[in-house]
């Protein structure tokens, strides 16, 4: 079977990953160069910032996230001598405002990885000996981990380059869909050139609303920013992320510290501003007062998917009402949690495109039950 995957961001990638060792010859195409949008920009903490406030159908995809990116590594770093670098550092969420329903939560939850105690004083500093010591009682998730995406994305394309039955192909603007009688007979890039495969995907993240414009449905993805900072510090300096009100701090192995993030919706802007950057540095400042002897090594913005309720759209094209798309899949619209719903949201569309079984039930995820 071929297989062509339009975007080459976390998404795609995993979703060309899992599909090319099903033994599908994939194509990948991207308007920019691959893993540069969203995948890259984002934190990479495996899980859903406060999970309890998300509905049922993140968390089902996002538990999977740690254990299956765990179960790539090998295969990956033998084949490419590259570390995804996983960070078991665990989490300290700060938020009084939802300790007793976070520590209810993990309790009802019985997931392992969400695991949680509420912490005092004393118990903080064993912990995170960095944190401001105003600071008196925290809900600490010891068994959350971070993923260093960027580390993550140059690894996956390096091992799919490597693949015969995978075809990259950077800097390919799709421009339509060609159709006939019910079916995808091929892509049209911006110069013409016809791509041809037996199935499609559409995985292009923030921009998967204006590939839809041609169908009588539309994907309500829509661009939102969020801005970013990162502070060089010594290897292992902070031991442990920390969330507060929605800023979160993120150690990597090296000693550099991702900050994040903002949540504006300016279009596809991602010019990075002055007064959010600032607002940044103060909550870091303010939670990790050692941070500001720490230099700020770069700043960015990233684009993420947004959706109207956060969980992504997976499976077949839905109808339209004067046409079935039998061969176009989506897999678009993960919002703020790509990066830890990725390697599920990937599996679950191979099951589905090869007529597997299913991993987990896919109703809330299909696009017939929510577009139109």
């Amino acid at each position: 079977m071929k297989v062509l995957i339009v975007g080459g961001g976390i998404i795609g990638l995993l979703s060309a990953l899992e599909l090319s060792q099903a033994g599908c010859n994939v194509t990948i195409l991207d308007k920019q160069d691959f893993g540069q949008a969203a995948s890259w920009a984002g934190g990479g903490i495996l899980s859903p910032m406060y999970p309890w406030r998300y509905p049922d159908a993140v968390n089902q995809l996002a538990r999977f996230g740690k254990s299956m990116y765990q179960q790539w590594q090998p295969l990956l770093q033998q084949a490419t001598g590259l570390d995804i670098e996983i960070n078991p550092s665990g989490m300290l969420i700060l938020d009084e405002a939802d300790f007793n329903t976070g520590l209810g939560w993990a309790a009802h939850d019985h997931d392992l990885q969400q695991s949680a105690q509420l912490l005092d004083d004393s118990a903080l500093n064993s912990i995170n000996p960095r944190l401001n010591p105003r600071i008196t009682q925290g809900l600490w998730f010891p068994q959350l981990a971070n993923i260093r995406n960027p580390r993550l994305l140059k690894t996956l394309i390096t091992f799919l380059k490597q693949q015969p039955n995978v075809r990259m192909q950077p800097f390919t603007t799709v421009q339509r869909f060609e159709v006939k009688n019910n079916s995808i007979r091929a892509v049209v890039d911006e110069k013409g050139t016809h791509w041809q495969a037996d199935q499609y995907v559409i995985a292009t993240g923030a921009w998967s609303g204006l590939l839809s414009e041609q169908f009588e449905w539309h994907i309500p993805v829509k661009p939102i920013q969020g801005q970013m900072i990162l502070f060089k510090a010594p290897a292992q300096w902070l031991p442990s992320m920390v969330m507060h009100q929605g800023i979160y701090l993120i150690p990597r192995l090296d000693g550099h510290i991702v900050c994040g993030s903002s949540t504006d919706d300016l279009g596809f802007n991602t010019d990075v501003n002055s007064e959010i950057g600032l607002k940044l540095q103060q909550t870091a400042y303010q939670l990790i007062p050692g941070l500001q002897d720490m230099p700020i090594a770069h700043a960015w913005a990233g684009l993420r998917p947004g959706v109207p309720d956060g969980v992504p759209y997976i499976g077949k094209a839905p109808p339209g009402q004067s046409q079935q798309l039998n061969n176009l899949w989506l897999n678009c619209g993960h919002f703020r949690n790509g990066l830890v719903m990725a390697p599920a949201s990937a599996r679950l569309l191979k099951q589905q495109i090869l007529g597997e079984t299913l991993m987990v039930d896919e109703a809330a995820y299909l696009p017939a039950n929510r577009l139109s």
